[in-house]
């Protein structure tokens, strides 16, 4: 006999699925409608690619990102998901509702950055998130300072690795084109934008995909359908499936206010300087990629472009619209920490 205690509980149970599940695809989606085109902001802006062009190959690579570099390596996936813990006393419910929280605090502040045209990080807003909820239930205990400093780890590197190595790989190529016919040189560097950005493309899915795949795992995890062992998650190749094609119908909506702010108004680049950037952005995301270090793809991708920019003259860069790119980096993580903190107190309050 099914009792109404039964019931409720089986009910409240599939409710709490679907809104995990629901919200945890959302922020996919997000990813890849304000995230995935930076990657290929630079060959639309030189006119390499055609946007429509650019963004069906955007999502096609960040597809093939996700499914590939997550069945080598899923170490991003695993510090994500380590990175803090919802625990409370074993109580799924309220880990639930503090995961919730969190994917919810990410969608509002991400589609308010989109609103803007300013290409705030996915990835800061996602730990960030992950960060205030878990606060809101346990305070500093429930985060995990070694895993944390990855995160401090990758956003000193990416930056200084994006900045300085796009200036001097832009200097590089300056010298060895030199007695290249412009015309010429044009052509090689058409073809190897297009190679370039479809790389940034396939590891932004690399990066990002996994993050927000060690996030739809946690809630798998808290709803009794998957198991965490001491190195993290197995990851079904149905969950790479479903998060890379969520991350692509994201990027195949939109995302030319992203574009515009990255690959036009910061820098005027011409042909040699975005495949420089795409280059660098591409290094440095395949090295964190690798050696399992989350980093922000927005992050890695702008401080290369920068730094493009400033091997000409730092007078080439627009540093208003960077110092408002720098801004919401900044206030990412109080913003978007806080209102997850305050989702999970007021939700705790009402449930």
């Amino acid at each position: 006999m099914i009792t109404s205690e039964f019931l409720n509980g089986g009910i409240y149970v599939n409710i709490a699925l679907f809104l995990t599940i629901v919200l945890s695809l959302g922020v996919i989606f997000v990813n890849g409608w304000t995230d995935a085109p930076n990657a290929i902001a630079t060959a639309v802006s030189t006119r390499v690619l055609r946007p429509n062009i650019a963004i069906g190959m955007a999502v096609v690579m960040n597809f093939l990102g996700v499914l590939v570099m997550t069945y080598f390596n899923a170490q991003v996936a695993e510090t994500i998901s380590n990175i803090v813990t919802f625990d409370s006393g074993g109580s799924f419910r309220v880990s639930q509702i503090a995961l919730a929280a969190a994917l919810f605090s990410i969608v509002v502040w991400t589609v308010a950055a989109w609103y803007f045209g300013i290409p705030t990080s996915e990835s800061h807003a996602l730990i960030a998130g992950l960060t205030g909820a878990a606060m809101a239930l346990g305070g500093l205990h429930a985060v995990n300072g070694e895993e944390w400093m990855k995160v401090l780890i990758g956003l000193v590197v990416s930056t200084l690795m994006g900045f300085i190595g796009g200036f001097l790989i832009t200097k590089l190529i300056v010298w060895l084109f030199r007695d290249t016919q412009r015309r010429k040189a044009n052509k090689i560097f058409t073809v190897g934008q297009a190679i370039a950005a479809g790389a940034n493309a396939f590891l932004h899915g690399a990066q990002d995909g996994q993050k927000f795949m060690g996030v739809f795992m946690l809630g798998l995890f808290y709803n009794n359908l998957a198991e965490k062992t001491g190195n993290g998650f197995a990851i079904p190749l149905w969950v790479m499936v479903l998060c890379s094609l969520t991350m692509g119908i994201g990027t195949s909506v939109g995302g030319m206010k992203i574009i515009k702010s990255v690959g036009m108004d910061m820098v005027k680049l011409e042909k040699y300087q975005g495949f420089s950037a795409d280059v660098t952005a591409a290094i440095c995301l395949f090295l964190s990629s690798v050696f399992g270090i989350p980093v922000s793809t927005t992050h890695t991708k702008t401080t290369a472009i920068m730094g493009v920019g400033a091997s000409r003259r730092f007078s080439s860069v627009d540093w208003r619209i960077v110092k408002e790119m720098i801004y919401a980096w900044i206030l990412t993580f109080p913003g978007c920490g806080l209102i997850a903190f305050l989702m999970v107190k007021f939700l705790l309050l009402i449930l």
